[in-house]
C-alpha cells in the first residue's frame, strides 16, 4: 500500500530533537524516512496528475484546432459553392435579359409591320371600291378609240360652236365618288412610305 503523508513533524518532536544533543534514535529516523517517502509519493502523484491534465488539455487544444480548421475549410467550400451558384445565376439573368430585349425588338418590328400592312389594306380597299369607276372610264376610253373620225367641212370645223361641241363631247359624264379618291394628309404620307416613295 502507498504510504499516506501524515504531515510535517510535530513541533514538540522537532524541538526535542534539536534540544537534545544526543543522536536521533532509530525510531525517529524511520519516522523521518516515512515522512520523506510519503512526501515524495505525494509529489510524484501530483506530477502524474499534472502531466495527465497537460496531456488532456493538449489533446483538447489539438482537437479544437482540427475542428476549427475543418470548419474553416467547410465555410470556404460553402462560400466557393455559393459564389459559383451566384455567377451561374447572374449569367442566366444576363442571358434572359438579352433574350427579352431581342423579343421586345421583334415585337416592335412586328408592330411596325402590322401598321404598314393595315395602311396598305386600307389603300387596297379604297382601290377596290373605285374599281367600277375605273372600269367604266376604261370602257368609255376604249369605245372612244373605236369611233371613226368625224369628217366635216372646214368652215364647220373652224366655227366656235363646233369646237365647243368637241370639247363637250370629250368630257364624259361620269358619276365619280370623290370620297373614294380622297386621302388625308396622314394617310397620304403613310401610303407613300409604305409603297417605297418617300418625299
Amino acid at each position: 500500500m502507498r504510504g499516506r503523508w501524515a504531515g510535517p513533524p510535530r513541533a514538540s518532536s522537532l524541538s526535542s530533537m534539536m534540544s537534545s544533543s544526543s543522536p536521533p534514535t532509530p525510531v525517529q529516523i524511520r519516522e523521518a524516512n516515512a515522512h520523506l517517502a510519503a512526501l515524495h509519493g505525494r509529489v510524484a502523484e501530483l506530477e502524474r496528475r499534472l502531466a495527465a491534465a497537460e496531456r488532456t488539455v493538449h489533446g483538447q487544444a489539438e482537437s479544437l484546432i482540427r475542428k476549427d480548421a475543418e470548419m474553416r475549410q467547410a465555410v470556404l467550400g460553402l462560400r466557393e459553392g455559393k459564389d459559383r451558384e451566384i455567377a451561374i445565376l447572374e449569367e442566366k439573368l444576363q442571358s434572359s435579359e438579352q433574350h427579352a430585349q431581342k423579343l421586345l425588338n421583334v415585337i416592335q418590328e412586328k408592330d411596325s409591320l402590322i401598321t404598314q400592312l393595315r395602311h396598305r389594306s386600307r389603300l387596297l380597299t379604297k382601290i377596290c371600291r373605285s374599281r367600277p369607276v375605273l372600269d367604266n372610264l376604261l370602257a368609255y376610253m376604249a369605245e372612244g378609240e373605236q369611233l371613226s373620225p368625224v369628217l366635216a367641212a372646214q368652215s364647220d370645223a373652224n366655227s366656235p360652236d363646233h369646237n365647243l361641241s368637241l370639247e363637250t363631247n370629250c368630257i364624259p359624264d361620269l358619276d365619280l365618288d370623290t370620297k373614294d379618291f380622297s386621302l388625308g394628309d396622314d394617310e397620304q404620307d403613310s401610303d407613300k412610305t409604305l409603297f417605297g416613295t418617300t418625299v
